[in-house]
């Protein structure tokens, strides 16, 4: 299960311990979520500003956000993809994920590691449209980052 990891920031600093924790926490989603063992996901670190853009460009919505996720497993399957399954691309903002963690009174790591729980999730299908699939979704959170010790 490759989980491949961009930073494209500078404004919050991304170390080795980071980076572990953002492929463990895509891992325990594709481990406990039932993913294919061996899909690729793509994790990338950006500011306020880039997610910014993504958010308005994409999505329509003119401000920042936390967390994006662009699943390349929706709609017709790509051609000559091989063996290769490419679930799609999580996009975080650092700097949110800070004034978050601030906020909510815990850990950056644990805001950045449940970002990447919530993000992952989606590339596998989960959504939040309906209360049913949000109660769904964040029973599956709480369980994923329980086992990684970081629960609420």
């Amino acid at each position: 299960m490759p989980v491949l990891v961009n930073n494209l920031q500078e404004k919050v600093p991304v170390d080795d311990q980071l980076v572990d924790l953002a492929k463990r926490a895509a891992g325990e989603v594709l481990f406990l979520a039932g993913g294919h063992p061996d899909a690729e996901v793509s994790l990338v670190f950006v500011d306020d500003d880039y997610i910014h853009r993504l958010n308005r460009e994409y999505r329509g919505v003119d401000r920042p956000t936390d967390v994006l996720s662009f699943a390349l497993q929706e709609g017709e399957p790509m051609p000559a993809a091989g063996e290769e399954i490419l679930l799609g691309d999580v996009v975080i903002s650092l700097e949110m994920a800070r004034r978050q963690s601030e906020e909510y009174g815990h850990s950056f790591e644990r805001e950045v590691a449940f970002l990447i729980v919530h993000g992952v999730l989606h590339l596998l299908g989960y959504d939040h449209q309906t209360e049913e699939q949000r109660r769904a979704m964040r029973e599956k959170e709480e369980t994923i980052m329980a086992r990684m010790g970081l629960g609420r």
